[in-house]
């Protein structure tokens, strides 16, 4: 099939979105799909090939069959893009509008969490009444976040909240005016791919040893600056409820395709919830296509898998009278 990937954008995240969509065109092309690029520039443009692409509703995009966002975080990862892709009438790999949405808000997503019972760590939003006190009474050390950015951008560690935490929510606040403090989760970062629609599938589960203090941007992006421990050095039942609360966090957010989902193992082998990312980064080497190759599924056949259920999805949504 033609698939029109989708990388660039307008978020701090446009070089990552780069490396992602020149690794998700050689997966396809490895697949025996047709890889059509789409560049997102910073300035909001969209080209092909140099040129402007001009798009219409209901038009399509570029005669692909697909479209492939490996767009990361603002203005591509949430709903955003996917509701021009609904207008355009296309199918399109990855989480729908809501789903975008939702989880790009990770106080909307927080607040989803606790209405499903799912367990995480305490969290309060910056400017609730009482929400210094709150922070306050949690474990330390707090983490403050930008609620609606990726890939630890804007994340301040805070061991002293009397002296720290006002610089922290500036910072936080740089890039986005909803801000969350978030309690330490502590034990081990583990984070679970999860692929499929109605009926998602869970990877192996894998394990973070960060070279840094803290799991920031550039332990995440930088070359050695994390080691992936595949399976994660955590109990059987653990990695188990990894799985399990994969899925249902998926299901949560009506996601779609594709997510990773990340998530803190304590030593006493209590699972906390930590986000879910519907776009990860989407290299051969990120973490989202590692560990579906540990679970014996092929970098070029995770691609596949994808274009087949967004057709699937699309096709689904045909029976529907809206």
């Amino acid at each position: 099939m033609k698939v029109a990937v989708l990388s660039g954008g307008r978020s701090s995240e446009h070089e990552v979105s780069l490396e992602s969509g020149a690794s998700v065109a050689d997966g396809l092309r490895q697949a025996g799909h047709e890889p059509i690029p789409v560049l997102l520039e910073r300035d909001g443009r969209w080209l092909h090939d140099g040129s402007d692409i001009h798009l219409r509703a209901g038009g399509g995009l570029l005669g692909a069959d697909v479209v492939f966002p490996v767009l990361h975080g603002p203005f591509g990862e949430d709903g955003s893009v996917q509701g021009l892709l609904e207008c355009l009438d296309v199918a399109y790999v990855g989480p729908g509008v809501l789903a975008a949405a939702v989880a790009m808000d990770k106080l909307i997503f927080k607040r989803l969490c606790a209405f499903h019972g799912l367990p995480q760590v305490e969290f309060c939003q910056v400017g609730e009444e009482g929400w210094r006190e709150h922070a306050a009474a949690m474990p330390r050390p707090l983490w403050v976040k930008p609620s609606r950015l990726g890939s630890s951008v804007g994340i301040s560690k805070v061991s002293n909240p009397e002296s720290e935490l006002d610089e922290a929510v500036e910072l936080a606040q740089r890039h986005d005016p909803r801000v969350i403090v978030e309690a330490h989760g502590g034990g081990k970062e583990v984070e679970c791919s999860v692929m499929g629609n109605s009926e998602p599938e869970a990877s192996q589960p894998g394990e973070i040893d960060a070279h840094a203090d803290w799991y920031d941007y550039s332990a995440k992006y930088d070359e050695g600056g994390m080691d992936l421990v595949v399976p994660a050095r955590i109990e059987p039942d653990a990695i188990e409820r990894v799985r399990e609360l994969a899925i249902r966090v998926f299901k949560a957010v009506d996601g779609s395709g594709l997510a990773r989902c990340d998530f803190f193992v304590r030593d006493s082998g209590e699972v906390l919830v930590n986000e879910i990312n519907t776009i990860p980064g989407f290299t051969s080497t990120s973490v989202f296509s590692r560990l579906w190759e540990a679970s014996r599924v092929s970098y070029p056949e995770v691609c596949d898998r994808l274009v087949q259920l967004a057709i699937e999805r699309r096709r689904a949504e045909r029976d529907y009278r809206f």
